[in-house]
């Protein structure tokens, strides 16, 4: 994810910087003047192109309501179950990471109005010089964990090592920072593995902070405490939340902390106003449907096109007592599609891969069970139109392309990309013979009415796996048509533990997979798509894809010198990776759509880039809560 950067120069940089960079003002041999050009400028925020919007000394950002209230309980929901609050581990998923992340401060918080924009948190300012071969982070004084202890380097140097040494994910996403070090009193010094890498200094400042002196002590029964281990222990954090309670797999409730040390700074202004965040988790989707209209649950996002079509309709939309409303994703792009496991051969040819494409007849699909809400994807970043590659390379584009040109489909200079178009019989019988045409060049040809091997005699089979009942209607109406081609199709749904051992372990032949993209990539497309990525179990490349090409490309993205370049190299890209036919693209919807009881205010006008900015941003209202009665 790239996140971003900027400078203001802060009094009494040089004093505190040189001790870091091995640098004495008034040594011999160095002039204080020299020694004031050596020093990087302190900042109070990043921006990873071009200035920030708001001054050192800004008060609280604009989308925010200063005087919101402090008070109420909102009850949002969770599907699935849980079993662990160790963010280090890997088990903590989806929705439950995001709440548990809400008990730890980050160095840097992302600004909702501006693009790839940061300012402090734990941090009061940052520094970096400018070949980004390193960052320096200085803590605030004032930081405190919820036992009154300071916040210290050694937090941040050990938070670091945890993830890197404990979790997939972040084992990768952080490997090019080879060395944390305290550098001062507040100072925590990352050194990367190379310069250029322009977003390394802002990654670090998303890294969620661990109290290292609790995870290094004991329990309540004396027992050490394992950062490598899942746990059911309260776990002690530093922001506006903690845990309240819990009942194991049920629910989970974190209440507003009154002594929380950053209330009254800037960045926290207007901000976390609920007493108490509930969530009651469901192992059904529909289960928890029913609980929202039975006012057993306050807010819902609503992903199924069929309900929000016909499921919200109940007396309580009638009267305005439950309010349904979309708001524009303006902040986020998206690649969600039918992904083959190219660790298997029967989908190592792009033909193959391709003619699963033109089996797939979204437009009738789209038409009989989303009610003609979604439309197709086209990119790898549909949804954010400026990194979109759309008709023939040109410009800067074409020039990167050219330079990977001899390792690419020769399509990506000749011909848009598009997807098989459906949606009438004679428009799926042509597609379908495209599809038996090109399984044929892949050496496959169909027997008895089965699509086999024509060397071995082998059949084509294919299994699609999900841990959504839900979503058993997709893979059931994709079902017939891949049929029709001579495949032989089995359609598995699986509880969320075994689908995530599999998925570790590589084990299946097609899932749905999504993956969000940022208003600027950078290093996260290392990890969807790089080579490396391919063979490290729990990484987002769950496709396997290694392409020298894709490879060079994505160091073009993360290297990019400005913003044009960046729009340039994404787009480039884009048009490798859809050209290689890598997945099957599903759909989109360019709007969240939700559903809530009236009992909440927000401010006057939302952030640009924060969707609804529910729950952060939110309040609750006692005089809405009064008209509507009380909770069931």
């Amino acid at each position: 994810m790239a996140i971003t950067r900027r400078h203001l120069l802060q009094g009494g940089a040089v004093a505190a910087m040189a001790p870091a960079l091995g640098l004495t003002p008034g040594a011999p041999g160095i002039s204080p003047a020299q020694a004031q050009a050596a020093e990087p400028a302190w900042r109070h925020a990043l921006s990873l192109f071009g200035e920030v919007k708001y001054p050192a000394n800004f008060k609280r950002f604009d989308y925010v309501n200063p005087d919101a209230p402090k008070g109420g309980v909102v009850r949002q929901i969770l599907v699935g179950t849980f079993d662990n609050f160790n963010h280090v581990v890997a088990g903590v998923k989806g929705q439950l990471a995001s709440a548990v992340q809400l008990i730890y401060e980050p160095l840097m918080i992302p600004s909702l109005d501006e693009v790839s924009t940061e300012y402090g948190a734990l941090a009061e300012s940052v520094s970096h010089p400018d070949d980004f071969s390193y960052v320096i982070y200085r803590l605030r004084p004032q930081a405190k964990w919820h036992d009154g202890k300071p916040v210290t380097p050694e937090d941040v140097i050990f938070s670091l090592d945890s993830y890197k040494k404990h979790h997939p994910f972040y084992s990768a996403y952080y490997r090019h920072v080879v060395k944390a070090e305290k550098s001062g009193e507040r100072d925590v010094k990352f050194t990367f593995d190379a310069p250029g890498n322009r977003e390394l200094p802002q990654i670090v400042g998303q890294l969620a902070i661990l109290p290292k002196h609790w995870w290094e002590g004991t329990d309540s029964e004396g027992r050490k405490r394992d950062i490598s281990g899942t746990t059911l222990e309260k776990p002690l954090g530093s922001a506006p939340y903690r845990i309240k309670e819990f009942v194991p797999g049920r629910t989970v409730t974190l209440e507003r902390v009154q002594e929380y040390w950053g209330r009254d700074l800037a960045f926290a202004i207007g901000r976390n106003n609920f007493d108490e965040l509930r969530y009651e988790y469901f192992r059904d989707s529909q289960v928890a449907l029913e609980a929202f209209k039975g006012d057993q649950v306050d807010w819902r996002t609503e992903n199924s096109a069929k309900n929000w079509a016909t499921a919200y309709d109940f007396p309580a939309v009638g009267d305005k007592r439950v309010l349904l409303e979309e708001f524009p994703n303006r902040s986020s792009g998206s690649m969600q599609a039918f992904a083959p496991n190219l660790r298997r051969a029967k989908f190592s040819d792009p033909r193959v891969r391709r003619a699963l494409n033109y089996a797939f007849d979204f437009e009738e699909m789209n038409k009989q069970i989303f009610f003609g809400q979604y439309k197709r994807i086209s990119s790898y970043f549909d949804g954010i139109e400026e990194l979109m590659a759309t008709g023939l390379p040109q410009g800067r584009e074409l020039e990167i392309l050219e330079t990977v040109r001899a390792e690419v489909p020769a399509e990506v200079f000749t011909k848009p990309y598009t997807n098989p178009v459906g949606g009438n019989p004679e428009a799926v019988r042509e597609n379908l013979r495209e599809g038996l045409r090109l399984m044929k060049e892949a050496g496959y040809e169909v027997r008895d009415r089965k699509l086999v091997d024509s060397k071995t005699g082998a059949q084509f089979t294919v299994e699609l796996l999900t841990q959504q009942p839900d979503f058993e209607r997709v893979m059931l109406f994709y079902k017939p048509s891949l049929e029709r081609l001579g495949i032989t199709v089995s359609v598995r749904t699986i509880d969320p533990t075994q689908y995530q051992n599999r998925l570790r372990s590589w084990d299946f032949d097609i899932i749905t997979a999504s993956w969000g993209q940022s208003l600027s990539p950078g290093n996260e497309q290392r990890e969807d798509w790089g080579s490396q990525a391919a063979d490290m179990a729990g990484s987002d490349n769950v496709v396997g894809i290694k392409n020298p090409a894709i490879d060079k490309l994505i160091e073009r993205v993360i290297f990019a010198k400005d913003r044009a370049d960046l729009v340039a190299a994404t787009k480039a890209l884009d048009r490798v990776l859809l050209w290689n036919h890598y997945v099957v693209p599903q759909w989109n919807y360019p709007k969240v759509r939700t559903a809530r009881w009236d009992r909440f205010g927000r401010p006057a006008e939302l952030p640009k880039y924060g969707q609804s900015g529910f729950p952060a941003l939110w309040w609750f209202d006692a005089d809405r809560a009064a008209r509507i009665g009380k909770r069931s």
